[in-house]
């Protein structure tokens, strides 16, 4: 059977982290079993789903390099939604509740203040057809809940954790649907998973108590359910990373000059055994992914190590990748020069400056000007102009080591640290290499 797998983010924000993570190993999952990876916007939530957030996850999707193979929208399949829930009426799967918030609010601390799980009581289950017909009298609209089978246990094998085992009984029948008619969660993901063919379905671990509702659902539904994995949640350096996630967006991360390279690389290995490595190749990703891997505990997301992570992809990234995004009249000679100081593609604006010119130089002492001067006069061009210069000055002034090199790279660049010198010099050009020498001699 081919696996097919979804991400199904809300458009009500940007993708996080988090969001980025959860797509990327479904896309790897996918990949590495010759399947199919889709994308479902869930937005059932007509009052805070918006457009412009369906584009941006659009977007950033394209960015990161993980296109679907095919896209749905839960907003245009309510019709779906509506067959599976008369369905579920039919079977007394369904059923109508009225109280109000503030009433199963007051019910959940009365549970808490014995000591019991705050477990729904059924006590919807206990009105009669009168009983019903009076709260509608009332102008009462029921929000529905999905009946769960006590009777029957629920175990399923995790692709993560592990052999799961819940016991109906404690948990919650889940509401399924508000007393204005719109959807939750649950019953149309539980739908459009079995419509789209689903066959694998690897989310956050606080999904767990979802899945043993779901489970029953696709039962219910007389569909056999997917295979489930739960995947230990992202932590941040100092704990908890939710406080932080608005930092931490595909679009900040792309203001930031962070490569996609790099973000997959460091989270497609987060929370597995296997090392964090600048892999830019995702062939080699989608061979090594394999859910045996991922650990039980919190994944770690360290924003120094994404950045040292970035610096690494970009020193391995061919012209060909970057050529449009580097500055005006660089040339893959230049780009191989500069390539090996990038932390972000955006400082290789400020190293080609050190090629265009104009460049500051330091103000040098008598001594220097002096030693400038020569350089000056013994600048000669060849294949290799810096090894030339510096062996004619070395034998003519005795200098060698720092002495040699640094007043040489000051007057010819500005800085005191860069590109190899060997590679920026036949960039820099034989006359303006010389128009440097002597202005810093002069």
């Amino acid at each position: 059977m081919d696996i097919v797998t979804r991400f199904a983010p809300s458009p009500t924000g940007r993708l996080h982290v988090g969001n980025i993570r959860t797509a990327l190993h479904n896309w790897l999952l996918a990949k590495k079993g010759g399947g199919r990876f889709l994308l479902r916007i869930d937005d059932t939530d007509a009052e805070r789903s918006r457009e412009d957030y369906v584009e941006a996850i659009r977007e950033d999707l394209a960015w990161l390099g993980l296109e679907p193979d095919a896209e749905e929208r839960q907003s245009r399949r309510f019709d779906r939604y509506e067959a599976a829930f008369e369905a579920l009426k039919g079977q007394g799967r369904a059923y109508p509740c009225y109280e109000t918030a503030q009433e199963l609010e007051l019910k959940r601390k009365v549970l808490l203040g014995r000591g019991l799980p705050p477990i729904y009581d059924r006590g919807a289950l206990k009105l009669t057809d009168a009983d019903r017909a009076e709260k509608e009298a009332q102008g009462i609209a029921p929000h529905w809940r999905f009946k769960l089978d006590h009777g029957e246990p629920i175990a399923w094998q995790d692709g993560i954790r592990g052999a799961q085992h819940f016991d109906p009984a404690q948990l919650s029948d889940p509401v399924v649907r508000r007393a204005d008619g719109s959807w939750l969660y649950m019953l149309p993901s539980a739908v459009d998973d079995i419509a789209m063919g689903v066959t694998d379905v690897l989310r956050g671990e606080d999904h767990v108590s979802n899945t043993a509702v779901q489970i029953q659902m696709f039962t219910a539904l007389h569909a056999a359910p997917p295979r489930f994995a739960h995947e230990a949640l992202l932590v941040g350096s100092e704990g908890k990373l939710s406080k932080r996630l608005g930092a931490l967006g595909a679009d900040a991360f792309r203001t930031r000059g962070i490569e996609p390279q790099a973000l997959v690389a460091l989270l497609a290995r987060l929370g597995t055994s296997l090392p964090v490595e600048p892999i830019a190749d995702r062939a080699q990703l989608v061979e090594s992914f394999d859910l045996s891997t991922f650990g039980r505990a919190p994944a770690r997301f360290d924003d120094a190590e994404l950045e040292r992570l970035n610096a690494a992809i970009l020193h391995q990234l061919p012209f060909g990748e970057v050529r449009h995004r580097l500055p005006a009249g660089m040339s893959e000679q230049g780009w191989n020069a500069i390539r090996p100081n990038l932390s972000t593609l955006a400082d290789a604006a400020d190293w080609w400056r050190v090629v265009t010119g104009p460049v500051a130089q330091p103000p040098f002492d008598a001594e220097t000007k002096a030693f400038l001067g020569q350089a000056a006069a013994l600048l000669t061009w060849s294949d290799d102009p810096w090894h030339s210069l510096t062996g004619g000055l070395k034998e003519a002034t005795g200098r060698k080591g720092k002495a040699l090199f640094l007043p040489l790279r000051q007057a010819l660049t500005g800085r005191d640290s860069g590109p190899d010198m060997a590679q920026l010099l036949p960039l820099i050009g034989e006359a303006e290499a010389r128009a440097r020498l002597e202005r810093a001699a002069a």
